[in-house]
C-alpha cells in the first residue's frame, strides 16, 4: 500500500518497492525450542512455554531458572515438579497473577542439549501441523542470535534471491535483534486499547545498525523495518532517547494511534490476528481505515493470515 493505493503484487517484487539508498533493518533473532513436554509425578502430561531466563535480559544456556507458561497451569501450584525422564526435572518456585511461573531446572544434560532432544519451535496454535518441514520453515534464513519464543514472522518471506536483488537496486541492510516473547503475541483482554499493557521484551542495536540509521535520517533515505518488531526496538529506543540509539535494553512500548514513529518511514508485515497489539500497531503507522480496507480486500481474494500468510509493504 502506498501513496494511498492498494497494489497486488508478489514478495519477489519487493525490490520494485524500495530505492536505492533505502535501509532495510532486519531483526536477526532466532527461535528457541521452548515447547517442551513432560510430565508430571502422577504421570499427567504437562506442556511448558519457556519465556526468558529469570533476572536476564537476554538467552543464557547456563540460566537454570525461567519464566514460563504452563499447561494445566491449575494443577502446577508453587512447589510441584516437572519430570522429563532421564533428561531431568524443574520444580515451579512462584506462581505469578498473570499465570506466569518461574521454573528451577536440574538437569543431567546442558541446556542447549536438552532443548535439542525435550524442546520443539513452539510455532502458534492455529498452525495444525508441526511436522519437521514446518519447523525448518518457522525460523528466518538469517535468524542468528537464539532468544526467541515466536518468529519474527514478516521476514519468513526473504530468500537469498530477494537479498541478491535489493542489494543490486542499492538498498542497505543494518541488523539488530528483538527477543520476541510475551508482549509481541499475548492477545489484547481489555476492553479499551489504552488499559492493555505491554510485556517488556528485550532488544540490542549494534553500533553499526544505529549509525546507519541516523545517517540515513540525516540524508533524507528512508528507513524500512522488516517487520512489527524492528519497529517496536526501534521506536522503543527512540521514544527513551530522542532518536535510536546503539546498546541493550528492554521495551514495554505500545504503539497505538496517535503514536509519533521516529525511526521508522516504511514497513513490511503480515496480517495480524484480531484484537492483536500488533494490527493496532500497524492501524497506528499506516492509519486505521486504510489497513481495513487493505484487510477487507485481502479477505476478498484470499489471502493467507498469520505465521504463514501473505505481507503486506505499507507507507505512512
Amino acid at each position: 500500500m502506498r501513496a494511498g493505493r492498494i497494489e497486488h503484487r508478489t514478495f519477489a517484487d519487493l525490490p520494485e518497492y524500495l530505492r536505492g539508498g533505502d535501509l532495510l533493518v532486519l531483526n536477526e533473532t532466532r527461535v528457541i525450542a521452548a515447547r517442551i513436554a513432560g510430565r508430571r509425578p502422577t504421570g499427567g502430561a504437562v506442556e511448558i512455554l519457556l519465556l526468558r531466563p529469570a533476572g536476564l535480559q537476554r538467552y543464557d544456556p547456563l540460566a537454570t531458572r525461567w519464566q514460563a507458561l504452563v499447561r494445566p497451569a491449575r494443577r502446577l501450584t508453587a512447589g510441584e515438579r516437572i519430570l522429563f525422564g532421564e533428561l531431568g526435572e524443574a520444580r515451579v518456585l512462584t506462581v505469578s497473577p498473570d499465570g506466569m511461573r518461574e521454573l528451577e531446572f536440574a538437569l543431567a544434560v546442558p541446556f542447549e542439549a536438552f532443548l535439542e532432544r525435550a524442546g520443539r519451535l513452539p510455532l502458534p496454535p492455529y498452525v495444525h501441523n508441526d511436522s519437521d518441514e514446518a519447523q525448518a520453515r518457522y525460523q528466518t534464513i538469517f535468524a542468528r542470535e537464539p532468544g526467541s519464543v515466536a518468529a519474527p514472522t514478516a521476514s519468513l518471506h526473504f530468500t537469498q534471491d530477494v537479498f541478491d536483488r535489493l542489494a543490486a537496486r542499492g538498498v542497505r541492510l543494518a541488523k539488530i535483534v528483538l527477543d520476541v516473547g510475551l508482549g509481541t503475541f499475548r492477545p489484547m483482554q481489555s476492553a479499551h486499547v489504552d488499559e492493555h499493557r505491554m510485556h517488556a521484551e528485550t532488544y540490542s542495536i549494534p553500533a553499526e545498525a544505529a549509525d546507519a540509521i541516523a545517517q540515513a535520517k540525516r540524508e533524507g533515505r528512508r528507513v524500512v523495518a522488516a517487520g512489527t518488531t524492528v519497529v517496536r526496538a526501534l521506536e522503543g529506543s527512540a521514544s527513551a532517547h530522542g532518536a535510536v540509539r546503539a546498546g541493550r535494553s528492554e521495551t514495554e512500548l505500545f504503539i497505538t494511534p496517535g503514536f509519533r514513529f521516529r525511526a521508522v518511514d516504511a514497513l513490511i508485515t503480515n496480517f495480524h490476528l484480531p484484537r492483536s497489539t500488533l494490527l493496532v500497531l500497524v492501524s497506528a503507522f499506516a492509519g486505521r481505515e486504510r489497513v481495513l480496507e487493505a484487510y477487507r480486500c485481502a479477505v476478498a481474494m484470499g489471502y493467507r493470515f498469520f505465521s504463514f500468510g501473505d505481507a503486506m509493504f505499507l507507507e505512512p
